[in-house]
Formats: C-alpha cells, structure tokens, sequence
C-alpha cells in the first residue's frame, strides 16, 4: 500500500493502451501483442464509451491503431495497490477515463491524482484488490485524455456494495476528483472483466 508522501509503485515500461468499441478486435490485439485484455463486463449498459482495453508494450502500432476505434494512448502505469494474489475469475475493474479541467497541465493533473488523490483512494476504497493510475504521455487517436483509472474488486458484487467504505469516504472522493479533473469531459465509468 502507498501511505500519504509515499510514492507509487512504477510498472517500469511505456504501452500502448488501446480503447476498443469491438470486443472481438481487442481479442485479436492482445494476443497478438501478448497485451493485457479487459472486456465490457456482461451486466453493463450498451451505451458505455468503450467496450474493452488491451495494455501492452509494443511496437505494433499498425495492429493496435486498427483495433483502438475509440481511442490509443501512449502511457506509463502507476500500481498504487499491486494486485493480490487472488484468482482473476470473477474480479471486475471500475475504469475511468480522467479529462483534467483546461486551466491545468497534464503533469498537474497527474501530479494531484498520484500524490493526493491515490492516498485517499486507498484509505476511501478499502475493498479494492488492485488500483493502477495508466498516465497518459500522448493521444495518438480519439479523445485526448490524462489517465485511465483501473479499480479493481474481487467480484461485480462487492464492487456495487463496497466501492466506497462510508458515506464520509464517498464524500472525500468527489470532492478531490472535482480538483484535478472536469466531469464533463471525462469519460463515463466502465466496468470491466480482466480476460
């Protein structure tokens, strides 16, 4: 876990993160790429901004440019909870695309979501097996956006019941994501299947 002041884990790679409409075309990326795939969960409504994510380093960018109809990302992962050690079956991830307001830089964006906000998730989201803030460098297609939060829990369930742990927490939350990012353009949560 990250206490307050203490920095985050790196991952320690630049990836391309693909935003897919197509389930089926994500498919074919991540295994061709060896990427990380993560689909629409079945209980979702139709209307989402995106229905799956592949993460992976490579140098493929012909492949994921096909893939990535909603948009691709060039990026560097933040875990602020490495995942536990439990089974991925039935683990879901909340994913949220993070637009900053127009009067703030990416890297003031960014510096506010790693140092600020990331210990206050993890005091406010005590069910989460895994939290990695995705950074993004550059927007090589679609919608220009800062980050992707990627908040898991281990089942749609828990996810629904325990996202935040009180009403205090759930408070804290949305008042600090209202400091570092514009609500009317970042994307609409998403919630996801790890494949």
């Amino acid at each position: 876990m990250v206490a307050h002041g203490e920095p985050c884990q790196h991952v320690g790679v630049l990836e391309l993160v693909a935003l897919s409409s197509d389930p089926d075309a994500a498919s074919a990326l991540a295994e061709r790429i060896g990427g990380r795939l993560y689909l629409n969960h079945g209980r979702e409504r139709d209307d989402r901004p995106y229905s799956a994510v592949v993460r992976g380093a490579t140098d493929d960018l012909a492949a994921c440019t096909a893939a990535a109809d909603v948009g691709l990302h060039v990026c560097y992962a933040r875990a602020v909870k490495p995942e536990e050690p439990t089974p991925a079956a039935g683990r879901v991830i909340a994913s949220f695309g993070l637009v900053g307001p127009s009067q703030m830089s990416h890297e003031a964006v960014d510096a506010h979501w790693r140092d600020v906000h990331a210990p206050l998730a993890l005091r406010s989201h005590s069910a989460m097996c895994d939290y990695t803030q995705i950074s993004v460098l550059a927007t090589l297609s679609g919608t220009p956006i800062d980050g992707i939060a990627m908040c898991a829990f281990r089942s749609r369930e828990e996810l629904s019941d325990r996202f935040f742990d009180d009403d205090a927490a759930k408070q804290a939350i949305l008042d600090d994501v209202a400091q570092f990012s514009d609500p009317h353009r970042s994307l609409r949560r998403v919630v996801l299947v790890e494949q």
